[in-house]
């Protein structure tokens, strides 16, 4: 396959396969880097000696990279194409990574801050190349089942992703460490070298990631992955974007963008902040590491049924209908269970159970808003594409606005947040993805 670029509908099956392959590594790749921040988080409030509220800066700080590098991605792409535009992006992620070093050695927190702010950057560019790529690299029809198989990948990674590095960094006998930490019993210099110990344990695995992630970019660059090109329009598009000078004349992409940020918001939520909500019930971190995977492998499975049924026995605008509306009653499961059990083995509140559940619902809501998103916008996908990108800094705003109710309320009440976020979904999936124009007349 030359590296020539071509137009979405001129691929053939096989080039089809090797873009999905290819596409789907990254996604496990995305997942590694992501997800690990549900461990960090409570890592880092311990030896950086934070608040609720400023621990989820780790989330924020990641993920409003997505923000503010979207618009900047869609014009590097444009500049370069898509494969030397992930090339940069998988460089930008090595160099966040390896500021990580430096973090660790002066136990810093916001130079650890700025290495995830470069991450973030980095996969800013490759999710505004990937998600596009991989909707329209086969029928727009099809979209969420490709899309389910990108999140079977990237959740599988983030369901290993915090065993690897509790199994890297962390050890058995941490959790005396733990106790003797918030025990108060520590001179002030004993406090700190232990401290310093703790946190120096990220240097060696984040500087093997970065080697990683450099590797994995000249890969990508040289790799038989085809270009495309996302803003080839149909007779049909051009006919029906004619008039239209930009993005705002998309009524719903414009809808979808802000249902795109409060459904990752929702998910991030649900993902890293339950290891902090087990702690409220008596486990340290060495246990309550394993929640977020649980919460995972909920979403895989949600993953596997959609790529079973979407779209033959069930339209992928049905499925994101069903996902929002359960996504909502077991939020309001998270709020007002209050009944403990015993389930694998952990002496818990139901609450957390309701909470590790929501990632069923939320494994299709991504790929059922993305299709209808972008469908139909021709010339402008880069551009749209870059829109729905900026609405993943979701990611950013919700758990420090949890973290924040968190620290007013309680770890419990907070959940209210996700209530107004999955009716806000519902709407979306039943009406607001049908707008085609901000006058009702039309």
């Amino acid at each position: 396959m030359s590296n020539e670029t071509v137009s979405s509908n001129t691929l053939d099956k096989r080039s089809t396969v090797i873009a999905v392959i290819i596409i789907g590594a990254m996604f496990f790749i995305f997942g590694l880097v992501s997800w690990v921040n549900a461990i960090l988080i409570p890592y880092f409030k311990i030896a950086c000696e934070l608040t609720h509220f400023e621990s989820y800066f780790v989330a924020f700080a990641f993920y409003i990279a997505y923000l503010v590098m979207s618009v900047p991605s869609a014009f590097l792409l444009k500049r370069v194409g898509y494969k030397k535009g992930m090339m940069v992006g998988f460089f930008f992620m090595a160099a966040g990574a390896l500021i990580f070093v430096p973090a660790a050695l002066t136990r810093t927190y916001g130079i650890f801050l700025t290495g995830l702010f470069t991450i973030g950057t980095g996969l800013a560019i490759l999710q505004s190349a990937a998600n596009p790529y991989i909707t329209i690299v086969g029928p727009i029809e099809s979209a969420a089942k490709r899309m389910s198989i990108m999140g079977v990948c990237n959740k599988f990674a983030g369901i290993v992703s915090p065993l690897i590095f509790a199994a890297v960094v962390l050890k058995v006998s941490d959790s005396d460490m733990f106790t003797l930490l918030e025990s108060g019993t520590l001179d002030e210099v004993a406090k700190n070298n232990m401290l310093d110990e703790l946190i120096r344990r990220v240097i060696l695995p984040y500087s093997v990631l970065s080697a990683l992630l450099f590797a994995f970019g000249l890969f990508i660059r040289f790799s038989v992955l085809p270009e495309i090109n996302p803003e080839h329009e149909t007779k049909e598009e051009a006919a029906s974007n004619n008039g239209k000078k930009s993005i705002l004349d998309f009524p719903y992409l414009i809808l979808g963008a802000f249902a795109l940020f409060l459904h990752v918001g929702t998910q991030v939520v649900a993902i890293d902040t339950i290891i902090g909500y087990a702690g409220t019930m008596g486990m340290d971190l060495l246990e309550a590491k394993a929640f977020p995977s649980y919460t995972l492998t909920a979403t895989i499975a949600g993953y596997l049924l959609g790529i079973i049924l979407i779209p033959k026995y069930i339209s992928q605008t049905n499925a994101l209908r069903f996902c929002c509306t359960l996504g909502l009653f077991l939020s309001l499961g998270v709020i007002l269970a209050d009944y403990d059990v015993t389930i694998l083995g952990h002496q818990s509140n139901l609450s957390i159970w309701f909470l590790a559940s929501l990632g069923f619902p939320n494994s299709l809501i991504y790929a059922g808003i993305w299709p209808l998103s972008i469908k139909g916008l021709g010339r402008f996908t880069k551009i749209g594409s870059s829109l729905l990108i900026m609405g993943l800094c979701g990611n950013a705003i919700m758990p420090v606005l949890y973290g924040y109710l968190a620290d007013v309320w309680d770890v419990q009440a907070a959940y209210w947040l996700l209530v107004p976020c999955y009716l806000y979904l519902i709407f979306f999936a039943v009406h607001g993805h049908k707008i085609k124009s901000w006058s009702p007349a039309k």
